[in-house]
Order: structure tokens, then C-alpha cells, then sequence
């Protein structure tokens, strides 16, 4: 098993960490010595995982808050407390997400789901969370990607899938967008001397409720989830390994993209390749301004508000 080393004095923001890789990652964080605030969607479900890596971690240091990236107007009320509060923050995993619902859903905000919960939501804290970041000594975050990125494009033309809707292909672009934002991070960060690291991870084909919870989105009876598949799997241990690699490793490198290194599915991390369809030489920078006017902010905007509240 990794070994993730010491966070001690750090504070670490992790989305949807009452479950899965998400949960994981918290756990393993406290446990190196982080204070980590654990970002769910229900609190109620937020406090029972707090409660279970209590048992895992005793006296580990979790704040829970409330955040759902379906609704922009939640993002910022959060974004609005962790900065309200004056505390440091020095890493922000941006691990939650929703996989591959039934039918096309649209969120209060009229944006796809998936396109919203995957990426326009961390985008947006990502962005507003920026001027906090910034004042650590070692900024950071980590996005959570995945390996059907490799499949995606960006549809320019239907970004919120109006037209002919397919779950796997929305999915696949939100995916891709996650990588895209964080290489243009990291081409932002370099540029102005920002000091911050921006790195992404994929699971690889890691066994937690992702895959069913998406699809059943909307069905009276729930799908159970598929006994046996032809793929090699994984537990949550190691699949939320590359995550942790790109959110805590000292060895973690600029705009990386960090994956299990068997068939891109399992076992222990490595340098992933960014894929074909993230290297497009405007892509980054497109689908970011595009991202910013849908929002209504972006990490130029921002950081000059706050240089002018100072």
C-alpha cells in the first residue's frame, strides 16, 4: 500500500468524501496528519463516513460541509464559508463526480449533470477558492479524471447534450474536460508565477458505487450492482492511490496525470499518458473561457478582486 507522506499543519479540501475513493482519500490524509474538510453532498451520509474513519483513524481532525456541484449557488455558499472563516487552505481535491445516469438530467442551473457535477462546478470552486490557495506555501490541487477521457471530445456545439444524448459520451466529456482544466491550470500557474500544482489522477477500473449510483439516477428499482466482469478490478485501496499520489507526493509533477499502471486499470501508480484527445494545442485555453463565461468567473478575475478587497 502507498504510503502518503506526512500533511501535518495542511489543510486539505476533498468533494464527495463519503464514499469511495473520495472516503479513501480522506481517510489516508488524516491519518498522514491532515485537517481535512470532507465536502458531501448529504450530511447525513457525510457524518456516518466521518464516523467511520474515526474508527479507522481515531482523533483524526474532519470538518464536514455542505456542497452539491449540480447547483452553482451551492458552490459558492460553500467557497463563501471556507474563505469567510480566515483559515489556510493548501489543497483542494476535486474527486466528486456522477457517473453515466439513464437519461439525460439537466440541473437547476439548465446545465447536463454530468457536465456540471464533473467539471462546471469544480470549476467553479476551483476558481473561487483560488486567492485562499494561493497564500499557502505549497498550493495544490488534484482533479480526479478517468480513463474514458481517452474517449471523449468536447462538443463545442451541444456542450449540455440537447441534441442526440448519450450518457457514456457526456460522461466521457466531463471526464476530458477535468484533464483539460487541469493542464490549463497548470499552464496559468507557470505563466504567472503562481507557485500552485495542478495535477490530475484516474482510478482505473476501481469497484465502488460510482458505477451504479449514476445509473440509477431516477429508477424505482435499483440495478444491483454487476457480479463479474471479464476486466481486471480493484479495490478502493489502490484505486484511490493515483489520487492521493497527485494531491500529497512530493514527487508529483506539474500538469502530470497520475493512473494505475496495469492495462490503465490496476495496480500501482504511475505517470500517465495524457491522452489523444487532450492534446490539442487551444483546447485547454478554449474550454476554460468557455467554462468562465458559463460561471461567470475565472482565476484572472478573481485573484484581482481580491487583490483590490486587500
Amino acid at each position: 500500500m502507498y504510503t502518503v507522506p506526512d500533511q501535518t499543519g495542511r489543510h486539505i479540501i476533498v468533494t464527495g468524501a463519503n464514499s469511495g475513493t473520495g472516503k479513501e482519500t480522506t481517510a489516508r490524509l488524516a491519518a498522514a496528519g491532515a485537517t481535512v474538510t470532507m465536502a458531501v453532498r448529504s450530511l447525513d451520509k457525510g457524518e456516518a463516513a466521518r464516523a467511520e474513519i474515526l474508527t479507522r483513524v481515531p482523533g483524526a481532525d474532519l470538518r464536514l460541509r455542505r456542497i452539491d456541484l449540480a447547483d452553482l449557488a451551492s458552490v459558492r455558499a460553500f467557497a463563501d464559508g471556507m474563505l469567510s472563516d480566515a483559515e489556510p487552505i493548501d489543497t483542494l481535491v476535486n474527486n466528486a463526480g456522477v457517473m453515466i445516469p439513464p437519461t439525460r438530467i439537466e440541473t437547476v442551473d439548465g446545465y447536463e449533470l454530468q457536465f456540471q457535477s464533473n467539471f462546471l462546478g469544480p470549476f467553479l470552486l476551483t476558481n473561487l477558492l483560488l486567492p485562499r490557495l494561493l497564500e499557502s506555501p505549497a498550493p495544490r490541487v488534484a482533479t480526479m479524471s478517468s480513463g474514458t477521457a481517452d474517449f471523449g471530445s468536447i462538443h463545442f456545439r451541444d456542450l449540455q447534450f440537447r441534441g442526440r444524448y448519450s450518457a457514456a459520451r457526456a460522461y466521457a466529456q466531463s471526464k476530458l474536460a477535468d484533464l483539460l482544466m487541469t493542464l490549463h491550470l497548470a499552464e496559468l500557474s507557470q505563466t504567472n508565477g503562481w507557485g500552485l500544482l495542478s495535477t490530475a489522477a484516474h482510478p482505473g477500473y476501481t469497484r465502488t458505487n460510482l458505477q451504479t449510483a449514476g445509473r440509477n439516477l431516477g429508477r424505482e428499482k435499483p440495478l444491483q450492482p454487476a457480479s463479474r466482469t471479464l476486466l481486471p478490478s480493484q479495490g478502493v485501496e489502490q484505486g484511490a492511490e493515483p489520487l492521493l499520489f497527485a494531491a500529497a507526493d512530493l514527487a508529483a509533477e506539474q500538469g502530470a496525470y497520475y493512473g494505475p499502471s496495469r492495462m490503465a486499470l490496476v495496480g500501482p501508480t504511475h505517470r500517465a499518458r495524457v491522452p489523444r484527445s487532450a492534446r490539442g494545442r487551444d483546447l485547454p485555453a478554449s474550454l476554460w473561457a468557455v467554462a468562465a463565461e458559463l460561471t461567470g468567473v475565472d482565476a484572472q478575475t478573481t485573484l484581482g478582486s481580491a487583490a483590490a478587497s486587500k
